[in-house]
């Protein structure tokens, strides 16, 4: 097991030091209405009226026609002057303008969690204090990468695995996004294990970058923890129970759907934690 932790723990060290990736993104336009003259950042033509004369991109502040809008590539570079908070973001919005590969608060509670939790019984089925995990959310919303959340802050390491859940949780597009969904829950309902692995290889590719590569590095992690099974009790299955509703959210509104699919999600994350090397 240990030499088996060690290649695991090389692996994602190398996959560490690939640059910081060119992750594209669509612009957040919402109506706007300007004061003073404004002319279009894309066909440099004025913004005629006295309200709403185009659209703002919420994230990186650009400003253009409405009918300009659909034309724009999909450049947006996030400002941290428009993008306030950590928690709640969308993902790939919050790599890019913080020039990181994965969102911060994944890669430092992971590493807490790594430097002092992985043989803690129950762990991440375990609930921390909730208003403490609240505490760890609102530091990081204010602090982003400066946020303490080591030994001294929190020493019960329930409250990071807390909120670290919390933060996928809070996702406004689930870290297994809405439009793969159903090809994910297509692979758990597949009995034949080789079909399986194809299906879920296929559904991976329709994640966005930042969502695959986070999920990549969670999954990694979760089977180092499973490597300690014997003292934390955490198998792939129990870490499927807690997972699966976390990182998935059926995009249909039905809740009798919803509750059918919990089993396959549950299936979905299990299966990515055993075939973690072979999928990614």
């Amino acid at each position: 097991a240990y030499s088996q932790l060690t290649s695991l723990v090389r692996r994602a060290t190398l996959k560490e030091n690939e640059h910081v990736p060119k992750y594209e993104k669509i612009h957040n336009f919402k109506v706007h209405t300007f004061r003073g003259p404004h002319w279009c950042e894309y066909c440099a033509n004025f913004m005629w009226g006295l309200i709403a004369q185009g659209v703002k991109c919420a994230d990186c502040g650009l400003n253009v026609h409405k009918q300009c809008s659909k034309m724009v590539p999909n450049d947006c570079k996030p400002d941290l002057k428009h993008v306030k908070k950590v928690y709640s973001c969308d993902l790939t919005t919050l790599v890019k303008a913080h020039f990181t590969k994965r969102p911060m608060v994944v890669d430092m509670c992971i590493r807490e969690i790594e430097s002092r939790g992985l043989n803690s019984e129950g762990l991440y089925r375990v609930s921390g204090f909730s208003d403490l995990i609240e505490d760890v959310k609102m530091a990081f919303d204010r602090d982003g990468e400066k946020a303490d959340i080591s030994v001294n802050m929190y020493e019960d390491i329930n409250i990071i695995t807390g909120a670290l859940k919390l933060y996928f949780r809070d996702l406004p597009i689930p870290l297994i996004t809405y439009d793969a969904y159903p090809k994910f829950i297509e692979s758990a309902k597949t009995t034949d294990p080789d079909e399986q692995l194809e299906i879920l290889h296929e559904a991976l590719k329709l994640l966005p970058p930042a969502h695959c590569e986070t999920l990549r590095y969670l999954m990694a992690h979760l089977k180092r923890v499973t490597l300690h099974e014997k003292e934390n009790l955490m198998s792939a299955e129990n870490l499927g129970i807690v997972f699966g509703p976390t990182l998935m959210r059926a995009p249909e509104l039905d809740a009798m759907a919803a509750l059918n699919d919990i089993r396959y999600q549950r299936l979905v994350v299990e299966m990515l934690i055993k075939n973690e090397d072979i999928l990614f």
